[in-house]
């Protein structure tokens, strides 16, 4: 498999990380949650999206590729993963995919990390609606001041019952919470983490 990195490579439960939009699967964020989730137990698969390897070949910026091809991308990498169940997620527009891929046979749960509900200052453009009828488990790890879907919108969102919403504390998009708030970036990957694994493990009934 090109274009794929692995951590964790001989551990015994799988969980497919797709990348965000406006960063690959290379960028601090990714390495950090995978390195953790590796240390845990999980082998960790991080792959870019087709307009995301042709940026890293030539240096150009562009955006993301429309969704078709974006979820064609994702299911090429569940086909080939050696695993019969697995769960698949990602940073914002990958977990985003992610979401929309729950029919999958392999896929046992979806975990999203800084779930785009809408723009930013645009939540009229609502991005969750088939998050009402996902039949299952799903975790949406969100900050708690993420402009793309803050805590206070939530009782807004229309979610399934099959899916659980943990807040990162005083976290954006990122995670990155501010210096007045007592909380450290490195203490919301550990949180992300230690909340993730557990997901991920309960899932697959690994303890």
């Amino acid at each position: 498999m090109n274009n794929i990195i692995i951590d964790g490579e001989d551990n015994p439960i799988t969980f497919i990380f797709a990348h965000g939009a406006g960063a690959g699967m290379d960028h601090e964020f990714m390495q950090s949650v995978a390195k953790g989730l590796a240390f845990k137990g999980i082998r960790v698969i991080r792959f870019n999206f087709p307009y995301m390897v042709k940026r890293a070949e030539d240096g150009k910026r562009r955006p993301p590729d429309r969704a078709p091809k974006l979820l064609e991308a994702y299911q090429e990498v569940i086909e080939q993963v050696d695993a019969d169940k697995l769960v698949i997620g990602g940073k914002s527009m990958g977990g985003r995919m992610a979401s929309h891929l729950s029919e999958v046979d392999k896929v046992a749960a979806m975990a999203c990390l800084g779930f785009p509900f809408h723009p930013p200052g645009k939540p009229e453009k609502y991005k969750g609606e088939h998050l009402a009828e996902l039949a299952k488990p799903c975790l949406i790890l969100q900050g708690e001041r993420d402009t793309f879907g803050k805590r206070e919108e939530f009782a807004d969102f229309d979610l399934s019952d099959s899916i659980r919403v943990e807040f990162i504390p005083d976290g954006d998009h990122s995670f990155k919470p501010r210096k007045s708030s007592g909380h450290t970036e490195q203490q919301n990957i550990t949180v992300t983490v230690e909340k993730l694994s557990a997901f991920i493990k309960e899932v697959l009934n690994e303890k």
